[in-house]
């Protein structure tokens, strides 16, 4: 007899929607739930779609994209471009989110020692040098994207380079008090592009003012939220000298700085870093990243290494683009 995620759900008590997230290794599920549904699925000998279509093979005809925070904007434009890839296979594309509050090395060695699926796109999974080694001792396919690992095939931004491209557009144009609106301190790609934003500066011989690099103080999505971008504006302009031109460390920030100008009718020059879709029809200035292109690449080596084990290693680094629009109009070019 042929059993269904239905009859799966209904032995177990819970919706197929509880079902599906076990299958798909949703954090939303409890150890309790989770443990019930597997112990029937095994009794019943019940295995979902993707998995029964690999048997043959012994593939599970899943990838894993591995990202922290699946609501930001970055990650979202990203698992666009793995998903146009994916979407032209046979394999099926699941997601897990890497929650905050928990070890992330622990979480990656627990996941990928299930062996669910064929590969892993880490998607800003920030791990040192020795954590990733760790990791790819489990032996998976996986392939980084925006980090970078010696060891492994990877796909990364030049975080620090951007922020120096965005900032030394004001410098060579005069403007020495220039501020910086940045996200959680626990945020690598943030710390970065902050590096890079002072680091620049103090090559033209300025000594950059601390008062002048803020964060709002919402922490949702480690500060990559509009919300963020708003209150730091705030702080910018409450203080006695006041920027001259910003630098934002994302888009969704240089959002909210935005509306915060506009209400106090002010226009301060200001750049953004990403290039979401939203900053075109709005005329942000900003600092573009492949994030597509990484998501479509990095899933499309991921699938070429499953049938040919690759001779070397792919390790692609970027360096975002300066995108000028009206954010910046009136500065002389």
């Amino acid at each position: 007899m042929s059993h269904t995620i239905y009859d799966i759900a209904r032995k177990a008590g819970v919706s197929i929607a509880t079902v599906s997230r076990v299958f798909n290794e949703s954090s939303k599920v409890s150890a309790a739930t989770r443990k019930k549904v597997l112990h029937i699925a095994n009794k019943v000998g019940y295995q979902p779609q993707g998995y029964a279509r690999g048997l043959a093979s012994r593939q599970s005809n899943v990838i894993i994209a591995v990202v922290p925070l699946l609501s930001n904007y970055f990650f979202l434009q990203v698992l666009n471009g793995i998903q146009g890839v994916i979407s032209e296979t046979d394999f099926e594309l699941h997601i897990y989110n890497v929650k905050p509050e928990e070890n992330p090395l622990k979480q990656l060695k627990r996941l990928l020692g299930r062996r669910w699926a064929d590969g892993y796109l880490f998607v800003s999974v920030h791990l040192d040098e020795d954590d990733w080694a760790e990791v790819a001792r489990l032996n998976q396919r996986m392939v980084l994207i925006d980090d970078a690992y010696s060891g492994c095939d990877y796909f990364q931004i030049n975080n620090k380079k951007g922020a120096r491209k965005a900032t030394k557009f004001f410098l060579d144009r005069g403007f020495e008090h220039i501020g910086m609106i940045t996200a959680a301190k626990r945020s690598i790609p943030a710390g970065k592009r902050c590096k890079g934003f002072l680091e620049i500066q103090r090559e033209y011989g300025l000594t950059p003012d601390d008062s002048l690099v803020v964060r709002g103080s919402t922490a949702y999505r480690d500060g990559f939220n509009e919300r963020n971008g708003y209150e730091a504006m705030h702080q910018l302009l409450a203080l006695d000298s006041p920027p001259e031109a910003v630098v934002c460390v994302s888009d969704i920030q240089a959002i909210g700085a935005l509306s915060a100008m506009k209400e106090q009718g002010i226009r301060i020059p200001i750049i953004g870093y990403d290039d979401i879709q939203l900053s075109e029809y709005i005329g942000l200035s900003t600092m573009r990243q492949p994030m597509y292109k990484m998501g479509r690449e990095g899933a499309r080596l991921l699938l070429d290494s499953l049938s040919e084990r690759p001779s070397e290693l792919v390790q692609e680094n970027y360096t975002p683009e300066l995108i000028l629009r009206s954010t910046t109009n009136g500065i002389e070019q």
